[in-house]
C-alpha cells in the first residue's frame, strides 16, 4: 500500500503492444478507452502517446537498445501514472490543496541542482524512471501534491503512520472515482492505488532523492 513511483522520477510497468479497442469496461462497451476514472475516459491514444514520447527519447539515447530492453512494462507504467494522477488530484482537492506553477518550477530547480544539471536530470528521468523530457514537470507536480497533501493531513511521510494516513486519503479518492480499467491492462486496486500486480512506490516519490532508480513490478 505504501509503494508508488520513485522520487521526482519514478514510473515503470508493461509495454503497450498495439493496444486494441476496449470492448468491456464496467460491463459496457467503451471503444478506444484504456480506463474510465470518475466517468472520464483515458483514451488508448493518450496512453500510446505517452509511451511513444518515451520510446522516441530512448531511441535518441546512446544506450537506446538497453533502455528499451529494460522498460518492457512501460505501457502499464504509463497507464498507472495516468490513473494515479487523477486519484491524486481528487485526494488533494478533497483536502483543499492546490499547486501552482511557481511551486513546480521551484521543485524543478531543486531537482536540477540535485542531479547536477538539466541534462543530467533528463538523462536520469529517462534511464531510471521512463520519463520523457516533456513529462518531467507532470512528475514533479505529483511530488509537490503528495508533499502538500501530507502536510494538510498532518502526516509525516517519513513515518509509517504518516504513510498510512496519506495512503488512506488516496484510497478514499480512488474508491470515489470508481476506476474501471480495460481488462487488457489488468485491474485497479483501490486500497493500494495501483494496477494489480504492478508495484508502484508512491511514497518513494517524496522520501527518496531525485535520481534514484525505479522499482519495477514483478
Amino acid at each position: 500500500m505504501h509503494r508508488r513511483r520513485r522520487t521526482a522520477l519514478t514510473v515503470s510497468a508493461a509495454l503497450l503492444a498495439g493496444a486494441p479497442l476496449l470492448t468491456a469496461c464496467g460491463g459496457e462497451a467503451h471503444p478506444g478507452a484504456a480506463a474510465l476514472v470518475g466517468g472520464d475516459r483515458i483514451e488508448v491514444s493518450t496512453l500510446q502517446g505517452q509511451v511513444a514520447a518515451v520510446r522516441d527519447a530512448q531511441r535518441d539515447a546512446p544506450d537506446a537498445d538497453q533502455l528499451i530492453d529494460n522498460s518492457g512494462q512501460l505501457g502499464r507504467a504509463k497507464l498507472h501514472g495516468l490513473i494515479f494522477d487523477r486519484v491524486l488530484d481528487r485526494a488533494t482537492r478533497d483536502a483543499g490543496v492546490t499547486v501552482n506553477r511557481n511551486e513546480i518550477q521551484q521543485m524543478r530547480k531543486a531537482a536540477v541542482a540535485q542531479s547536477g544539471g538539466e541534462e543530467r536530470l533528463r538523462t536520469a528521468m529517462l534511464q531510471q524512471s521512463w520519463v520523457a523530457p516533456d513529462q518531467i514537470d507532470a512528475v514533479l507536480r505529483e511530488q509537490v501534491q503528495l508533499t502538500k497533501l501530507a502536510r494538510a493531513l498532518g502526516a509525516d511521510l517519513q513515518q509509517p503512520e504518516g504513510q498510512q494516513a496519506v495512503g488512506a486519503a488516496l484510497s478514499k479518492a480512488s474508491k470515489a472515482l470508481k476506476v474501471d480499467v480495460n481488462p487488457r491492462y489488468g485491474t485497479w486496486n483501490d486500497e493500494q492505488t495501483q494496477l494489480a500486480g504492478y508495484r508502484a512506490p508512491w511514497i518513494s516519490q517524496v522520501t527518496k532523492p531525485a535520481g534514484a532508480g525505479p522499482e519495477t513490478g514483478a
